[in-house]
């Protein structure tokens, strides 16, 4: 069950502050900076479907997102500015608009937009470094770009924020017995920490998720990860595994070769809960940017 982040204060480092309203430390030396994330930039293009499709969604709109933070660095790689803002705690007047203080000189500002759930915890270090260090990565929108503050005048910034995540969809072809309470996904590929700037994962080592399953007994499951890839496209193999309530493993399922692309679903689907693969096939699926079906 999704539940919300209390309100987290924002962290005033150095000569600048960014809250939902405007901070002034020194009038005399600080000049404002409004930052808006405007919307979510995301792309529809698939492997082979010519020119891209892009649709935009507003940052408060979008359900996918609850966090939005917004930190800048100054010329020696230091945060002078981090601030997470959380979708409904009431802190702020409006989600995606941001105002600052700094000084003249040149900054760089990182802009991401991620899901949190109970327990989660993602650090971000630098614009070329951030993870979640609990156990998965969430869907994640990033964008990194050079801030110049020349003079006294006002400085208004527009982001929008791409999508960097993958996601996999595994789907049973047969009813969930009784007795089974988790499918565990091991990546051989990918990771969990990522480069603000490039988008692409830090590590290439792959990553294991636990999921409980929300569909009734008698019925098919369906459960989604998001992992961050180490290459626009990767090609890995997904072990599956089907548990009981004691972590026992009663089945497992390896799928080699399994395709991904950032911003694309790949769709896994198969009989989980018997002994027994069908034979591999791939086709698109129209969802997000058109990504991949794996039957097994």
């Amino acid at each position: 069950m999704k539940t919300k982040l209390i309100a987290i204060a924002a962290l005033v480092l150095l000569a600048a502050a960014c809250s939902s309203e405007s901070e002034v430390i020194n009038p005399d030396e600080l000049v404002p900076v409004k930052v808006h994330v405007n919307e979510f930039s995301i792309s529809m293009s698939g492997f082979n479907d010519g020119p891209a499709k892009t649709r935009a969604d507003d940052a408060a709109s979008y359900a996918g997102v609850d966090v939005l933070q917004l930190a800048i660095y100054d010329a020696d790689g230091k945060a002078v500015v981090d601030v997470k803002r959380i979708k409904g705690d009431g802190s702020y007047t409006s989600f995606g608009d941001f105002t600052c203080q700094l000084p003249v000189g040149n900054y760089t500002m990182v802009a991401l937009g991620y899901a949190h759930y109970d327990g989660d915890v993602f650090t971000l270090t630098s614009p070329t470094e951030a993870a979640y260090t609990s156990e998965r990565p969430r869907e994640t929108f990033s964008k990194v770009q050079s801030v110049q503050v020349t003079n006294s005048d006002a400085v208004d910034i527009d982001v929008t924020l791409d999508r960097i995540s993958a996601k996999l969809e595994i789907k049973s072809t047969d009813n969930r017995p009784a007795g089974i309470d988790k499918i565990r996904t091991t990546f051989a590929k990918g990771g969990k920490s990522f480069n603000p700037s490039t988008g692409l994962a830090l590590t290439d080592g792959g990553f294991t998720q636990t999921n409980s399953p929300s569909a009734a007994v008698g019925s098919t499951i369906n459960v989604g990860s998001m992992p961050l890839l180490y290459t626009d496209e990767e090609t890995m193999d997904i072990t599956i595994e089907v548990l009981d309530a004691g972590d026992n493993v009663l089945f497992t399922k390896v799928v080699p070769n399994v395709p991904f692309k950032r911003n694309n679903i790949t769709t896994v689907s198969g009989p989980i809960f018997t002994a027994g693969s069908s034979a591999f096939g791939f086709k698109l699926n129209t969802t997000w940017g058109p990504g991949y079906n794996v039957t097994f």
